[in-house]
């Protein structure tokens, strides 16, 4: 099994946010196929709570292992300024592998 590669952010409420993954495979022989690969992301409080909050997730360049989440400024301003936990995860038929994890801080802005 491999590790987990972390990677904590910060999100500034009510702005757009984006953050790109260059992913390999577990051996790092190389870049990590996601050709035939759904990725999903979300945050949530703690790992238990029953409220989600989705990344936006897109594949850039499938065979390279490069990925980016992203929120819209409307999606950033929903969740309560604090302290969140977050994963993106690969399924692949059945297989479902965690491939990053971290916490989100989403921050409340002062200019208005």
């Amino acid at each position: 099994m491999a590790a987990v590669f972390v990677s904590n952010l910060i999100v500034n409420s009510g702005s757009s946010f984006e953050q790109t993954f260059d992913l390999a495979k577990a051996d790092d022989s190389g870049p990590l196929d996601l050709d035939n690969a759904t990725v999903t992301s979300q945050f949530r409080k703690h790992a238990g709570s029953t409220t989600k909050h989705d990344f936006t997730t897109t594949k850039d360049t499938e065979t390279q292992g490069k990925l980016t989440i992203s929120l819209t400024a409307a999606q950033s301003a929903v969740p309560k300024p604090g302290r969140y936990v977050y994963d993106i995860i690969i399924t692949e038929g059945s297989k479902i592998t965690r491939v990053v994890e971290g916490s989100v801080l989403i921050r409340e802005g002062v200019t208005r």
